[in-house]
């Protein structure tokens, strides 16, 4: 006699609806995340076109003034200047976030040295920031423009019933008569 039930192999059991929901809900909290992806890539791809623009016109006007003051070659090169920063405008402001994303993927593929190196470029140049940036905090610190760190004080307790904890400050000692006298 079997007293344990077999499950029938078209019942999914708990844990397997459990899984295709757990599934399901990052299928769409992916696909939320790259909808967000691509509309923030669209909106700072445009903006970032239109400055790049709004560059090209004024390099392209230095050009004209370089022209009336008779330097031609610098002229020359800034309107070659003005000439690859439209370009660029034109094509942030033109393609869609899955393009330009398409495009980045494709140049990484060809050029993986030259992103690596980018990175690092970018890393070296955020921690050189960053060291900076905490050199002149603790010079303004220790000059008094900004407040003094404060301490943490622990709690009293730590919850379970035992007794004071420490804060790392010792309270005066009262010493016993006898020892004064023998002083």
């Amino acid at each position: 006699m079997d007293t344990y039930a077999t499950q029938s192999p078209a019942e999914p059991s708990t844990t397997d609806q459990a899984k295709d929901k757990a599934q399901e809900a990052a299928g769409q909290a992916k696909e939320k995340a790259g909808t967000q992806l691509r509309s923030q890539v669209d909106q700072r791809s445009t903006e970032a076109g239109q400055r790049v623009g709004g560059f090209a016109s004024d390099v392209r006007s230095v050009g004209e003034q370089l022209r009336e003051q008779g330097k031609d070659q610098p002229a020359k090169l800034a309107d070659q200047a003005a000439d690859r920063a439209e370009r660029l405008g034109g094509y942030l402001t033109d393609n869609d976030a899955d393009r330009i994303l398409g495009d980045i993927e494709d140049f990484g593929r060809r050029q993986p040295w030259v992103v690596i190196g980018g990175g690092i470029a970018l890393g070296l140049v955020a921690s050189r920031f960053l060291k900076a940036s905490s050199s002149r905090r603790y010079e303004q610190r220790s000059s008094g423009q900004l407040p003094a760190r404060t301490s943490y004080d622990p709690p009293a307790t730590s919850g379970i019933g035992t007794s004071r904890v420490s804060n790392g400050q010792s309270a005066p000692v009262a010493r016993p008569a006898e020892t004064w006298a023998a002083e």
